[in-house]
């Protein structure tokens, strides 16, 4: 109790002044200069000239359109010769911050409605028909199953389905891809952006891009930079990978816009940089459903107005466009924060020496009598003297 009562009087009716002591030590002052030079360093060189502590800064708000550019041709047994341009390809025609182009198919024509033989598997391959279990539909199967055992050719049976006959088989996907011309397709990306707290706008078609330039430049890191026309195997071999292998089973690419402006220069600084990468990286070591692909099916009605449809299952690459980054300009407010930072941060120096004085160094008990004194209560030692 009596210890709790030391303390707490400690606590209540002591004071602790800073005291000022000149060291006279070159290695104590040598550090002292080294710390505060860093922290000087750090301050003006990092917070202020590479981080522009001195500016307000601002997220960039965008829209984007894409328009797609090419036309190819195909000669198949199934379709025959046909040509494929912007209105065949690019499904559906328009996306948010994106744009799909189709460059590989499983085609199946003339379905109708009615009873088949499913596609041959594990759960569909069967002797009787109590080997079918009619009703059934499972989540890979092409219809519902009637319960019937039927041909599937002349060594196979399968069981029959209520489907859409006949019935897809997208077992073999067409190599190379079908339309493999499509890496020589473009993509024009218009951005246009804007920074809400400063009221600056901005688009990538910059003011000395000409039309007579816009119909004839496609995008180069190193030759165009600035051209927002960029071709689709270009893209695909800037990310590191092979166009022709994304082609067959489809992927996501990104393109990506980067605007970082410092509005304290002219604005014709401010311009846009771009990159590329895919954004479905396959594992080569666990390859299970790659790609990318989807289905849909073209409606009509034959002379008999039977309604019918051609299925498509489509393989293609979907080009993502991401834009990001920032501005700052010039405010009075971060820089007074961030210099009263760096003074702060400059007491960090003494704090460091003062450790190393007081209990590190050899002399460090002889540091530590001049570095604290104390000093009883003026007037108690006052009135004592008097009572003597």
């Amino acid at each position: 109790m009596t210890g709790c009562c030391t303390v707490l009087g400690a606590f209540l009716f002591e004071y602790d002044t800073p005291r000022i002591v000149l060291i006279r030590s070159r290695k104590v002052g040598l550090m002292n200069r080294t710390v505060q030079l860093l922290i000087l360093a750090y301050v003006i060189g990092w917070v202020f000239v590479w981080e522009k502590g001195y500016q307000e800064t601002d997220s960039v708000v965008s829209s984007v359109t894409v328009k797609a550019k090419g036309v190819t041709m195909t000669n198949t047994s199934k379709l025959g010769f046909r040509i494929w341009d912007v209105a065949d390809y690019v499904i559906p025609a328009q996306e948010e911050n994106s744009v799909f182009i189709m460059t590989n198919m499983v085609i199946t024509m003339n379905q109708t409605q009615g009873l088949c033989p499913e596609i041959p598997g594990k759960t569909t391959v069967c002797e009787t028909d109590a080997n079918c279990t009619a009703g059934s539909a499972g989540t890979h199967s092409s219809g519902v199953s009637t319960g019937r055992c039927v041909s599937f050719n002349g060594t196979l049976k399968t069981c029959e389905v209520a489907a859409w006959c006949p019935v897809e088989d997208d077992t073999e996907v067409p190599k190379p891809a079908f339309l493999k011309a499509a890496e020589n397709f473009t993509l024009l990306v218009k951005n246009n952006i804007w920074y809400p707290k400063f009221n600056f706008s901005k688009r990538n078609i910059l003011p000395n891009i000409t039309t007579a330039y816009l119909k004839t430049c496609i995008y180069d890191a190193k030759t165009d930079p600035f051209c927002p026309i960029f071709r689709l195997g270009k893209i695909v071999e800037s990310a590191g990978h092979s166009f022709q292998d994304i082609a067959i089973e489809g992927g996501i690419m990104g393109i990506q816009i980067k605007w970082n402006c410092n509005l304290d220069r002219a604005a014709s600084f401010c311009l846009p940089r771009y990159s590329f990468r895919r954004l479905d990286t396959r594992d080569l070591a666990h390859n299970v459903s790659p790609g990318y692909n989807f289905r849909f099916a073209k409606y009509y009605r034959d002379l008999n107005g039977a309604e019918r449809r051609t299925l498509i299952k489509a393989y293609g690459i979907r080009f993502d466009i991401i834009v990001f980054g920032k501005a700052g300009k010039f405010d009075i407010i971060p820089t007074m924060i961030n210099i009263g930072s760096g003074l702060a941060l400059l007491g960090v120096a003494t704090v460091l020496c003062d450790v190393i004085v007081l209990y590190c160094m050899k002399k460090r008990y002889y540091y530590r009598e001049k570095k604290y004194k104390y000093v009883e209560d003026y007037e108690q030692g006052l009135g004592n003297q008097m009572d003597q």
